[in-house]
């Protein structure tokens, strides 16, 4: 039976946790062993004392926890002070876009823990059941961030994307139409803008049309029509993913600075790299910075400012794998082909081909 343990988060204003009490009552029941960290459910509105009633133990500290435990759920990538307590009796567990980050994945695989990316695993239809949830509030998130961010004072234009009766609505452009942009294209509907999408695909561009009824406009996305509807865009909102890899850079500088001043572009893609050249990460502290008079928003745990909602979402998608990781270890990944995609370090071994690519090279420990 496994040891499991569940560290609290330190990014920056990262509220959520792991995995619920929900989630930790049912894998005690299959006969486990859940290890919390005091305080890590508190963001999310889960007590110290619910984890406990659960049947988990509270431990003071993060070293506690690692040091307790074979199997590590976290939400986001580990920080330097985590990457300190890893060693090669773990398999780690969690969101880590290393693809965007090399010398993550460095640091990582010198630990020897075997670590497994929610946002890689991948099911033979193609779909990230791990990474969907999050994408769903995030792209449902940035319309939101997006008509805050365009009143005067916060440094937008000073438009509200519904607009009024005589007076022209709001122009929210969506660069790639998978899940974050079609549930970012559902809110900024919602608010009455006019959007756009653009995509590379054919059948995506046929499917938006279809389910929304012809009320957003789909282009393919070709550099040119993209600069062009860029020059009337409002709130710009990066969804491009290459599942494992870093995202390519649709928007140029040269694009960027033809925008009109006081429009806001949030990059959702920023987790892996960005799809707009002049994006790069912010915090939730501090979320935006002004380039070529277009302010710009790059944080890239979106979902950690609504913890309540996307914590349970997570435990909802991850607790299936997570199960059979408890029971069998790194043996699930034989298993089960969609963990076994989600695989990016393992003994040392940088394996996932979209990290190796943006590494470079392979890197190989001596064991």
């Amino acid at each position: 039976m496994a040891k499991i343990g569940i560290p609290k988060e330190i990014l920056d204003n990262e509220y959520r946790v792991a995995l619920t009490q929900a989630g930790a009552k049912t894998l005690i029941a299959e006969g486990h062993t859940v290890f919390v960290q005091k305080n890590a459910g508190v963001g999310s509105g889960i007590s110290d004392e619910e984890y406990k009633l659960a049947g988990a133990a509270v431990l003071p500290d993060a070293a506690a926890v690692f040091g307790e435990s074979e199997l590590i759920l976290k939400v986001k990538e580990p920080q330097d002070s985590e990457i300190a307590l890893l060693n090669k009796q773990h398999l780690l567990f969690t969101y880590l876009h290393l693809a965007a980050k090399p010398e993550l994945a460095l640091a990582l695989a010198k630990t020897q823990a075997t670590c497994i990316g929610y946002e890689t695993v991948q099911l033979d239809n193609g779909q990230l059941p791990l990474l969907t949830p999050m994408s769903e509030i995030a792209g449902r998130m940035a319309p939101q961030i997006g008509a805050r961010l365009l009143e005067k004072q916060n440094g937008g234009r000073g438009v509200i994307l519904g607009g009024v009766p005589g007076v022209a609505r709001g122009e929210v452009l969506i660069i790639g139409g998978g899940t974050v942009g079609t549930n970012a294209a559902k809110i900024a509907l919602g608010m009455k803008a006019r959007v756009t999408i653009f995509d590379l695909s054919l059948d995506r561009l046929r499917y938006l049309d279809d389910i929304f009824g012809g009320h957003v406009t789909t282009i393919y996305s070709i550099g040119q029509y993209l600069e062009n509807r860029l020059l009337g865009a409002d709130l710009v909102i990066g969804a491009v993913l290459v599942p494992g890899k870093q995202a390519p850079r649709l928007v140029t500088k040269e694009m960027v600075k033809k925008m009109k001043p006081g429009s806001v572009v949030i990059d959702v893609s920023v987790d892996q790299g960005g799809c707009i050249e002049t994006i790069h990460t912010t915090t939730h502290s501090k979320p935006t910075y002004v380039y070529e008079g277009v302010l710009h928003y790059g944080v890239a745990n979106m979902p950690g400012a609504v913890p309540w909602t996307s914590t349970r979402a997570l435990t909802n998608a991850t607790l299936p794998f997570v199960q059979k990781l408890a029971r069998l270890g790194f043996a699930a990944t034989s298993d089960d082909l969609a963990l076994a995609r989600g695989v990016n370090i393992h003994g040392g071994d940088i394996v996932h081909p979209g990290v190796l690519e943006a590494v470079g090279t392979p890197v190989k420990q001596s064991r």
